[in-house]
């Protein structure tokens, strides 16, 4: 869970990612809003292109971001997301669906044939077999193979399709759960900037973060967008995997994009001086076992850097920053050297870099 707290600077204190004020910015010329949805906390800054309803407008998103809940959620056993999971028909029927669900089952189709399979969104079964799901691992035990072997059975991206018109999914499998945790709250960052882009006068310019994934405007009315401290510079700050030294590890300017990071530094368990993180492979069935501590992707599309994260966690260390190099994903590893982190990083991403971070 990260939560956002911003100082008088925009300045965010992130599990994985932090806002950093462009120079010209003060910060009575920002209004931020803040709340709770989607099991984390969600916090969106606007630089107003003229007077705007502060109160209206996080009506509006909090609206926005409730019907997204009630869609998506894992833990309404009322949302649609679940009643789809529920629904065990003993044939392959098409079951209607909203098109945000539609949508965001689709670009997981597509990630996951994308990865080959390093992304699955059927995961869910071996999440909550290690103890990550709801219900926390207890004991002093690790599963089985036999417990593994069988639950992979469940598991199988390519046995959920997708239909888009009329939007419908189906399950090839009457076991198949659909989690898409980790493109909904991507998928909510880029609607709540939709949302203030299109339909609230005056809030153009903005940064919306939930959880860790974050999304930035392409900037409002500022007449210079591409000088240094302009009104619709975003800088980001990632803050380093190193939980003992969380300083920046890169600043870099994200205006116009999105920025996520998947990474195993907060939640894992140690067992037998075994370190467990909860990021599960689902090609293994195993938790995600590599030198990388984090990764951070940014992309067009916030669920799609979110679910990109993922997958290249899962890949590891020199999978991941091969991957990136062919598709020139702008991407930023953080790896582990016994006691030290080191950092990796793709020319794209370098050329997002600030040098001289505030």
């Amino acid at each position: 869970m990260n939560r956002v707290r911003f100082a008088p600077w925009i300045c965010a204190l992130l599990a994985a990612l932090l806002p950093v004020p462009a120079l010209s910015q003060a910060a009575s010329e920002s209004i931020t809003l803040r709340g709770r949805a989607m099991g984390t906390a969600w916090s969106v800054t606007i630089r107003p292109d003229q007077p705007i309803d502060a109160a209206s407008l996080e009506r509006a998103i909090s609206e926005r971001l409730e019907q997204l809940e009630q869609q998506f959620s894992t833990y309404r056993t009322r949302s649609e997301l679940s009643q789809f999971n529920a629904n065990a028909r003993p044939h392959p029927d098409w079951i209607s669906v909203s098109p945000e669900m539609a949508t965001v089952a689709a670009e997981s189709r597509r990630i996951s044939e994308l990865t080959l399979g390093a992304f699955d969104a059927t995961v869910a079964p071996l999440v909550r077999l290690w103890g990550f799901g709801p219900q926390r691992r207890s004991g002093a035990s690790l599963p089985n193979e036999n417990e593994i072997r069988s639950t992979r059975l469940s598991v199988d991206w390519r046995s959920l399709e997708v239909r888009l018109h009329p939007p419908a999914l189906r399950k090839l499998s009457a076991n198949l759960e659909a989690d898409f945790s980790s493109l909904a709250k991507g998928f909510a960052a880029d609607e709540v900037s939709r949302l203030l882009t299109t339909a609230i006068n005056g809030a153009a310019t903005h940064l919306v973060q939930i959880g860790g994934d974050t999304r930035a405007s392409l900037g409002g009315r500022a007449t210079s967008p591409n000088r240094v401290g302009s009104k619709s510079d975003w800088y980001m700050a990632i803050e380093s995997a190193d939980v003992d030294n969380p300083s920046p590890s890169a600043v870099i300017d994200l205006k116009g994009q999105a920025l996520s990071t998947s990474g195993d530094y907060r939640n894992f368990f140690t067992l037998n001086g075994e370190r467990y993180g909860h990021i599960i492979d689902p090609r293994t069935g195993r938790p995600a076992s590599s030198s990388l501590a984090a990764v951070s992707v940014v992309h067009a599309s916030c669920a799609t850097s979110s679910a990109l994260a993922t997958a290249l966690f899962v890949m590891g260390t020199e999978e991941a920053f091969r991957f990136a190099t062919e598709h020139r994903l702008p991407c930023f590893l953080q790896i582990r050297e016994g006691s030290n982190l080191t950092r990796r990083m793709t020319p794209e991403f370098a050329a997002l870099l600030r040098a001289d971070p505030p």
